[in-house]
């Protein structure tokens, strides 16, 4: 085996780490594989031979071409018509892949991505790294270009954001689901108490084009106007949780997350930008 191949393999053992630490950090795959792929090019120009940590060199360096890419974003984007909807994982109802399942064993459902967005890039770089991956402070500063002490403060007032902000689900998928038929069953039906029934009183719904909708009553109302799509939709795992899919025969025409707390749906993130949608990996749902 010569050096390249060494290397490569070695870069190979750290690939899935690395996916997950830069979806968690930029909410979208294909991003994600962007910069794991620059943080290859970046190890094969570079003199390791005194790097006794492989796997956390590479860390700081996917850590750091995020937060160059967080800075380019941030700097270019408009200001929105809707929320800004990370994009999903989406998997079979039944589980997903193994090689998704390693992405969302270190990542994070959909609706706490939609809060990592509101955050700073160097707050979200801090406390996602720190946080979900213990990298410590002495390493996350220099990739900012700040004190250790300065990166532990961008941490706690990242995670007293999230803390304050972040949708937490019940806990059973078995009982997600069945909420998320009940939902579906009601909208198909144009059910207006039905939909009613399975909705909490204070819900939100944020789609990526739109108006943000407030209350069971305005979003049952526009579930049932859009009561087409609904008939398209099937249960899927997005992000590791039961959600809706809508598609066009097989072009993708939404993606809905559901956040429920005590059996009713407490928010709903919605995905429907054609662009965004067509960069999405469905083959899972039809292996």
């Amino acid at each position: 085996m010569n050096e390249y191949d060494w290397m490569a393999e070695r870069f190979e053992a750290h690939r899935g780490h690395l996916r997950a630490v830069a979806y968690r950090m930029l909410g979208s795959l294909s991003e994600a594989d962007d910069a794991v792929q620059e943080a290859w090019l970046k190890l094969t120009r570079a003199d390791t031979s005194d790097v006794a940590n492989l796997g956390g060199w590479l860390t700081t360096v996917v850590g750091r071409v995020c937060l160059d890419m967080l800075r380019a974003r941030k700097a270019r984007r408009e200001e929105p018509l809707g929320v800004h909807v990370p994009e999903p994982i989406i998997s079979r109802a039944d589980g997903p892949d193994p090689e998704q399942e390693a992405i969302l064993a270190d990542s994070v459902g959909l609706a706490l991505l939609v809060v990592l967005e509101h955050l700073a890039p160097a707050e979200r770089l801090a406390f996602v790294l720190h946080d979900t991956f213990a990298v410590p402070f002495e390493e996350i500063g220099p990739i900012l270009g700040r004190s250790p002490a300065a990166a532990k403060q961008l941490a706690s007032r990242a995670r007293r954001r999230v803390r304050g902000a972040e949708p937490i689900s019940d806990g059973d998928l078995a009982s997600q689901r069945a909420v998320v038929e009940a939902f579906l069953t009601a909208a198909r039906g144009g059910d207006l108490e039905g939909l009613l029934a399975v909705l909490d009183p204070d819900v939100v719904a944020r789609p990526d084009a739109g108006p943000v909708v407030h209350g069971a009553n305005a979003l049952a109302s526009t579930a049932i106007a859009f009561g087409r799509l609904a008939r398209s939709a099937k249960l899927a795992l997005v992000n590791g949780v039961p959600g809706l899919i809508a598609s066009d025969g097989e072009r993708l025409r939404s993606v809905m997350a559901f956040t429920i707390r005590g059996g009713k749906v407490t928010a709903l993130d919605i995905l429907v930008d054609p662009d965004r949608l067509a960069r999405l990996d469905i083959s899972p749902l039809v292996q």
